[in-house]
């Protein structure tokens, strides 16, 4: 029976590793133990902050509608339910999308919840 020699799957898990760690510096890019540490680590932050970047951006939405209803006469909460009471139906994205490039419109809109 011939001897069963793991070289080619252990150099190709190595270098899948290596290639993730890639622009990092020092050993963190070069030894084998510490690179698949940073590796993990970095996978870690990645999954944690995919999840961040959703809240970040709603919490930006909200900020920019608040402040675009602050400049109009009225309040966030006021106006989000104004929103749901006149059944509006749009969402944080695209009302902070049209207070920043479109106020006319996001003003023609707080007014006719207002009333």
């Amino acid at each position: 029976m011939t001897r069963v020699k793991y070289g080619p799957a252990s150099r190709a898990r190595r270098k899948k590793v290596s290639k993730m760690a890639k622009g990092q510096r020092a050993g963190r890019s070069k030894w084998h133990r510490i690179t698949l540490e940073s590796v993990k680590r970095s996978m870690a932050y990645a999954t944690r902050d995919r999840r961040v970047k959703k809240r970040d951006f709603r919490r930006m939405w909200i900020i920019r509608i608040s402040n675009a209803c602050k400049e109009l006469g009225i309040s966030y909460s006021k106006f989000t339910k104004a929103l749901a009471d006149s059944k509006v139906r749009l969402n944080r994205k695209t009302l902070a999308d049209m207070a920043v490039n479109d106020s006319p419109s996001f003003k023609k809109l707080v007014d006719a919840v207002k009333k």
